[in-house]
């Protein structure tokens, strides 16, 4: 081999090791969104911790009420209560300007002396001020975020940036009837203080039977779709999937699913649980199918277990879930259970 030869083999050969060892580093930079790696667990809450309660997505007009009986609510805990200063601030369709929300937001993931975040309400807004806010000082001292629905934009994020999180009612969740919500507050209640609920579900025709296993991640199917492409957005490889939603077209619900089937969304998914689909909206041409038969049928080239009957989403009955948590879930026909990893 001449010289020219053997200098142009070495060129190829170096340039092939560089090119290895760039994509073997990007994989060790990216291997916690890529892998199933155990996330962190803010401290539970004790008597004597600290809750903020903050508004980072839609106005909470005429909603003093519901504030006020969370703040009560908390104080029975035995737990003080923060509340942020921009809560009750209008702009438009939202809790105060984008500059209010995220304020009232970076402030109480910065104060180490607040134990966990409970969202006001969700509605639209929390997307718009993710890219303001910094963990700098959040992963100093790690804290419980409480929300849905809207909120699940920030349960990506922080599952994203390595921490469990809590799907669970928010402070406009609360009736004035509290035993209407009985649930939904108990098992937070326990979710916050340790005693992290596992969940046998009614059985349904449509389950699809199986067992598997992974972190829990998802919330508002509406959300999960809008994330898609985003930072935000969540590796679903070798986990199990939670969606729920309000006030959807049923046509709206499939086109969400065939899009992230499209983005590779369900490609190595583990296991999906369905919680509520409420106040569906009817089309003039109706869809023909149930929306079991409709989320089977979108799925149905995937052999993961699914579980329908989640009393989880927009319904008085919202249970709590730790999000990021590892599960295990066991699907048959009469019945599916969720069990928690300690």
């Amino acid at each position: 081999m001449d010289l020219k030869n053997s200098i142009l083999l070495l060129y190829f050969t170096l340039s092939l090791g560089i090119i290895q060892y760039a994509y073997a580093q990007n994989q060790t930079d990216n291997s916690f969104k890529m892998t199933n790696n155990k996330l962190i667990r803010p401290a539970y809450l004790k008597a004597g911790d600290t809750v903020a309660i903050v508004a980072p997505s839609g106005i909470l007009k005429n909603r003093e009420r519901e504030i006020n009986q969370a703040d009560s609510l908390l104080r029975s805990w035995d737990l003080n209560v923060i509340v942020g200063k921009h809560v009750f601030s209008k702009d438009n369709h939202f809790a105060g300007t984008d500059e209010e929300r995220c304020e009232d937001l970076q402030s109480v993931m910065d104060n180490p002396k607040v134990s966990a975040i409970w969202c006001a309400r969700g509605g639209y807004g929390t997307v718009r001020i993710l890219d303001k806010l910094d963990y700098t000082k959040f992963k100093e001292n790690p804290k419980w975020v409480i929300g849905y629905s809207d909120i699940t934009a920030l349960h990506n994020q922080l599952h994203n940036q390595g921490f469990e999180s809590l799907h669970a009612l928010m402070c406009v969740s609360l009736t004035k009837d509290i035993t209407e919500v009985q649930e939904s507050v108990d098992t937070f209640k326990a979710a916050l203080f340790g005693n992290t609920t596992n969940y046998d579900l009614e059985g349904s025709k449509y389950n699809r039977v199986g067992e598997a296993s992974g972190q829990l991640v998802g919330g508002n199917l509406t959300m999960l779709h809008t994330m898609l492409g985003s930072k935000e957005s969540i590796d679903t490889s070798g986990k199990v999937l939670f969606i729920e939603e309000i006030g959807e077209y049923k046509y709206h619900i499939d086109r969400m699913l065939q899009s992230m089937k499209r983005a590779g969304y369900f490609e190595d998914l583990n296991g999906l649980i369905v919680g509520d689909m409420s106040k569906l909206r009817k089309n003039t041409t109706l869809w023909g199918t149930s929306i079991e038969q409709l989320i089977l049928d979108a799925l149905s080239e995937y052999n993961f277990p699914i579980a329908f009957n989640m009393p989880a989403g927009h319904e008085d009955d919202n249970r709590a879930i730790v999000l990021g948590r590892k599960i295990a879930l066991k699907v048959k026909k009469d019945k599916a259970s969720i069990i928690f990893e300690e």
